[in-house]
């Protein structure tokens, strides 16, 4: 199942040859709410429930109770110019549950403090405005600009 081009083998030269297969998971935020025990992939199209269990399984030693996947068929668009049609391609996706024990939760790679987020926004306001106040004012008493205060 592997695409993978390895050199031929030649007498007196043994080589070590591997075959991979060409299987890939792809760890998705999943669009709706899910239980804390399912996780959402991307998978490849080739590959199958037993497929998906057994690579989570004897990779990453994940426990798999269930696995249930779907195929998302691809969007479609018409070209307004030349009127051809194309589509994106499809996808499929694997759900995973996860023993009851277990949880899952996306980890937080970006941690913002609340508090520090809202000094931060207050503190760019007031730059802002006191900019502005400053243009306003640099700008005020310049004859033949448009303004709402030209008499």
């Amino acid at each position: 199942m592997s695409t993978r081009w390895y050199p031929i083998y030649q007498r007196g030269n043994p080589q070590l040859r591997v075959f991979l297969p060409n299987f890939w998971l792809k760890l998705v935020r999943p669009a709706n709410e899910q239980p804390p025990n399912v996780v959402q992939f991307a998978c490849s199209m080739e590959m199958t429930r037993h497929d998906v269990k057994n690579y989570l399984e004897k990779i990453y030693n994940v426990p798999v109770v269930n696995v249930r996947t779907r195929i998302a068929l691809g969007g479609t668009k018409r070209d307004l110019v030349l009127g051809y049609i194309t589509k994106e391609e499809d996808t499929k996706y694997a759900y995973v549950t996860l023993p009851r024990t277990k949880q899952f939760t996306f980890p937080d790679i970006f941690p913002t403090d609340a508090k520090q987020k809202i000094e931060d926004d207050k503190k760019s306001l007031e730059d802002a405005k006191k900019n502005h106040k400053k243009f306003l004012d640099k700008n005020k008493d310049r004859p033949g600009t448009p303004g709402w205060f030209s008499i």
